[in-house]
């Protein structure tokens, strides 16, 4: 099917129980992230920026975890660099990136302006966004030689959320993919992950370029066809195969690359049921991406979260990884991550994007060593986390902010919106005004 006729005649029975329930678990896992992420200055600043600079004349629709207002370009590109602000948001592994952190505002800044929408239509349009921009990020990534960030191409996936809403015809969703795919963000995500600063993985940037595209080609503006979405693979399978079910959700904070390391740290320590006291050094074997994690004293968010000393020390130390290590001041974190040493596996190079692998020996203040079995990140199909895994996860990061009522709440709406006749509550919910958290 071509692209833009999936993306105007997709029907929701037209989408499988399971693609259903992929869809589910990343809203919410977008939701508890979200609202999280609101409280980084990271999203406090791009959501000032937002309301000052992006004003609509019509009063225009609100921004996620926030309540005020803004344009729906405003509000696409603060709510993306809200998700993007803490990097614990759903991502596909041969993308190297992230659809959602861009998709779900998006869907948010157009569905806001809209009398009604079911439930079944919201999660239909979060599938297509799912599903358009996690093949132009594989066909992207195939194409050209640079390692771009994500809103280079979950641009297309916001793009697509907007035609649909927008009641676009073919050729208007066309030249919509087309001018997103023009204007996203070809911005090189390995200048981020060696100098980690707020511009993180150019989503909030997608998103604004998505959303834009869709009300350039509303008032006839035109764009070149978008060059990933004229290969053949992978758009041949596109409404028969569902590659929402591929996305993994993380169940840490932190770079996807660090995964496999933090993991094996929690494993090795709860395994031996050694303290940080116990532990001398740290050596972490791993695929050579991780490696270029190098961060060891992170004086801001986002260089802990694009730390892998950082991240593994703090597993160590706490046992977990949630939020609120990341601004962990411990003396004893600062120590093992200061003389951590990281180690190139070529073979598990050779084996990354596909997988993300690491080991790693701990060496004991007695003088013997620890060292834990080759781990792979969790949280990807072949090792998902649980529906209540994810359930826990969503209710930690949410209820710090909104409370634990409200949290379980937003669960509650998110479980049943499949067969909700409105999805207004939990539009309502996720962009209320945070004075009412």
């Amino acid at each position: 099917m071509r692209p833009a006729e999936f993306v105007r005649d997709l029907k929701p029975h037209d989408i499988p129980e399971a693609a259903v329930h992929h869809a589910r678990r990343c809203l919410l896992d977008l939701a508890g992230v979200a609202i999280a992420g609101s409280e980084t200055l990271m999203s406090q600043l791009v959501r000032e920026h937002a309301v000052q600079n992006f004003a609509a004349p019509d009063g225009g629709v609100r921004l996620l975890a926030d309540g005020r207002r803004a344009s729906p370009v405003g509000a696409a590109l603060a709510g993306a660099a809200t998700i993007d602000s803490l990097d614990a948001h759903d991502g596909h592994d041969l993308t190297k990136g992230h659809a959602g952190a861009a998709v779900l505002p998006a869907l948010l800044a157009f569905a806001d302006t809209e009398g009604e929408l079911t439930g079944a239509e919201f999660i239909t349009r979060l599938v297509i966004g799912y599903e358009i921009g996690i093949r132009a990020g594989i066909a992207l990534h195939a194409t050209a030689p640079d390692y771009h960030t994500s809103g280079a191409w979950n641009a297309l996936g916001c793009a697509a959320i907007g035609a649909r809403s927008s009641d676009l015809d073919t050729d208007g969703i066309t030249h919509a993919l087309g001018i997103a795919e023009y204007h996203g963000p070809r911005s090189q995500m390995m200048r981020c992950i060696e100098h980690p600063t707020m511009v993180k993985d150019g989503s909030a940037w997608g998103a604004t370029a998505g959303v834009s595209a869709v009300l350039l080609a509303a008032r006839g503006f035109t764009g070149a066809p978008a060059a990933t979405t004229m290969t053949g693979d992978p758009w041949d399978d596109l409404g028969s195969n569902w590659r929402i079910g591929e996305q993994y959700l993380k169940p840490y904070p932190v770079c996807r690359w660090a995964h496999p390391a933090v993991r094996a740290a929690i494993d090795a320590v709860r395994r031996h049921e050694l303290r940080a006291e116990d532990v001398d050094s740290i050596e972490v074997i791993t695929f050579d991406p991780a490696t270029r994690l190098t961060v060891r004293a992170p004086g801001s968010t986002e260089q802990a979260q694009y730390s892998l000393p950082f991240s593994v020390a703090l597993a160590v130390v706490h046992g977990r990884l949630d939020p609120a290590e990341l601004t962990s001041d411990d003396p004893r974190v600062r120590r093992l991550a200061e003389h951590l040493v990281v180690r190139e596996n070529p073979d598990f190079t050779r084996r990354f994007p596909a997988e993300r692998l690491a080991s790693v020996r701990l060496t004991l203040a007695a003088g013997r060593t620890v060292e834990s079995p080759v781990r792979a990140a969790r949280g990807g199909p072949d090792d998902p986390l649980s529906d209540a895994e994810l359930r826990d996860k969503a209710l930690r990061y949410a209820a710090p902010v909104l409370g634990a009522g409200r949290a379980r709440h937003i669960h509650e709406l998110v479980h049943d919106l499949p067969a909700a006749p409105d999805a207004r509550p939990l539009l309502n919910a996720l962009l209320s005004a945070r004075e009412s958290f």
